[in-house]
């Protein structure tokens, strides 16, 4: 029992974490953030993601990176680790959902949420140091010469991301709290945002709101894990948690009078079931109900074109609006990044097993030498487009504990799915443009079953216990004083990359919690 007390402590140190950490440690309260990766120097970053273990998350084994990847029967999913959570491996990309999302899911009506929430999308904003993209490359050029060609060349516009566009590799001092903050060097567009920003230009968590929530006396453990929350008969809660890689013996125990969860769906969401059973049986039954994916395709596009340098930019440089409910964009790894070309197969659009088997094998017969020139381009992610396509329409899965750990199941609506006839007739278009060929994830040709980095949802918001696992304030029902304030409290599908309304929610909530008297 390690004899220390908070007001608050916050579970997570991603997009609601970091923000709950600033907004409550500026109010005067001692706060503890208990985050399980590790804090990340531009050095510690992994030059390729080849380099497996700086880049992938499996502790087990002893990789500590910053790139999680978890398999389930309907979904694979993409997440992020370390501290500033996904932002140390997203794109980059700040998008604001359309007004549907406001207006539909688990917390409609219970406020006019696209009112309520625009401030606070405008604090997120300038807190993550949003700016639209200066310069487009070729990834992005290839795109717009196909949107022009399906006549969507006005849908298609440069993005807004959280990355400091100064003089190339420059360093100069804060550039967006008045010097309060770390010093910052402009960005070179060499791709490298999702294996770790090494030049110091990407606007993640550890250097704006993290960085001035310790200004304000935050404490941060990187490399632990929580194990159980405990509820007391004062009010107050006992938070245990443990050395990351040790699951027995030695654990650590503090008191607070309120606790954050704000460690993404896959840390939140089998947290709150397995506490239903045991410490916080008050609960509501729909932990793990409304779970989300923004139904979405990451399709890769290569060409043995040489003279094409697809790497060059930011993560994601433009995106296309596709319809009211879909959008594509293409997404890049710096140089030398070739990892995934040990993970794809020509893409086919086929639902049955035995005829997209068939359909595989028949186009690896019919083209031989042009995949054998795809699969051994010299550099990979120089001449490979990820396409990402995303659209908001519903459909929900559940997480539910088992024997086996942490499962989905079928909730309502059609479940996500690996083939999406528009997202894979706009690859196939990109690739004719290069001269190439779309593939897909081998998991995705063999099994059927679809990848996304973006998963929400299993504790939403609803007007009751009965509907939801926490209220408009995102305050859990049954347990007062502890939020969820990360993906799981989505309640509705964006259709969009969520940091932004992650960053904003949780804003809102902060804004809630009056100053410590």
């Amino acid at each position: 029992m390690q004899n220390k007390t908070y007001d608050y402590v916050i579970i997570g140190s991603g997009f609601g974490g970091a923000t709950a950490a600033l907004r409550l440690s500026g109010k005067g309260y001692k706060v503890l953030v208990v985050e399980k990766g590790k804090w990340k120097k531009a050095s510690d970053f992994p030059k390729t993601n080849w380099q497996l273990s700086k880049w992938l998350w499996l502790p087990g084994i002893g990789f500590r990176g910053i790139f999680k990847m978890t398999f389930f029967r309907h979904l694979s999913v993409i997440s992020g680790v370390g501290v500033g959570g996904g932002s140390l491996v997203y794109a980059n990309t700040l998008p604001k959902p359309k007004s549907q999302f406001f207006n539909s899911g688990s917390w409609q009506g219970l406020a006019d949420w696209e009112k309520e929430l625009a401030p606070h999308y405008q604090t997120a904003y300038k807190m993550l140091g949003a700016a639209t993209v200066p310069k487009l490359f070729d990834a992005d050029d290839v795109l717009h010469s196909v949107a022009r060609k399906k006549h969507k060349s006005d849908d298609f516009e440069p993005t807004k991301v959280a990355v400091y566009f100064g003089e190339s590799e420059k360093t100069v001092p804060d550039p967006f709290f008045d010097g309060k903050g770390p010093e910052r060097a402009g960005c070179n567009f060499c791709g490298q945002c999702m294996t770790g920003c090494p030049y110091n230009a990407k606007n993640s968590l550890d250097k704006n709101y993290l960085h001035l929530a310790q200004q304000h006396g935050a404490e941060i453990i990187a490399g632990h894990f929580v194990t159980n929350v405990i509820p007391q008969k004062d009010g107050s809660y006992i938070v245990e948690y443990r050395k990351i890689g040790r699951y027995f013996g030695r654990k650590t125990q503090v008191k607070t009078k309120g606790v954050v969860f704000a460690g993404g769906v896959l840390g939140t969401v089998p947290l709150l079931l397995k506490l239903k059973r045991t410490t916080m049986p008050k609960l509501s039954d729909k932990v793990g109900y409304d779970i989300r994916s923004n139904n979405e395709a990451l399709i890769f596009t290569t060409t043995p074109d040489k003279s094409y340098d697809m790497s060059q930019g930011v993560a994601i440089g433009s995106i296309v609006n596709i319809s009211e409910h879909s959008h594509i964009e293409p997404v890049r790894y710096g140089r030398g990044s070739g990892f995934w070309r040990l993970g794809v197969l020509p893409l086919v659009t086929e639902k049955f097993w035995a005829k997209r088997l068939l359909k595989l094998l028949g186009q690896l017969m019919r083209h031989p030498l042009r995949y054998l020139k795809i699969y051994t381009v010299k550099d990979f992610a120089k001449q490979t487009t990820v396409l990402l396509y995303m659209e908001s329409l519903e459909g929900t899965l559940r997480l539910k504990k088992s024997l086996f750990g942490t499962q989905t199941r079928k909730q309502k609506g059609n479940p996500p799915s690996a083939f999406l006839p528009d997202a894979h007739q706009w690859a196939r278009d990109y690739a004719q443009e290069i001269g190439g060929k779309p593939m897909s994830f081998v998991l995705e040709n063999l099994s059927g079953i679809p990848s996304t980095a973006h998963i929400l949802g299993g504790a939403v918001i609803g007007k009751n216990k009965q509907e939801g696992v926490i209220n408009d304030k995102q305050e859990v029902y049954g347990y007062p004083n502890v939020y969820v304030c990360d993906g799981a409290a989505i309640s509705a599908n964006p259709g969009v990359n969520p940091a932004l309304t992650i960053t904003a929610m949780t804003e809102r909530t902060m804004g809630l919690i009056e100053k410590k008297k």
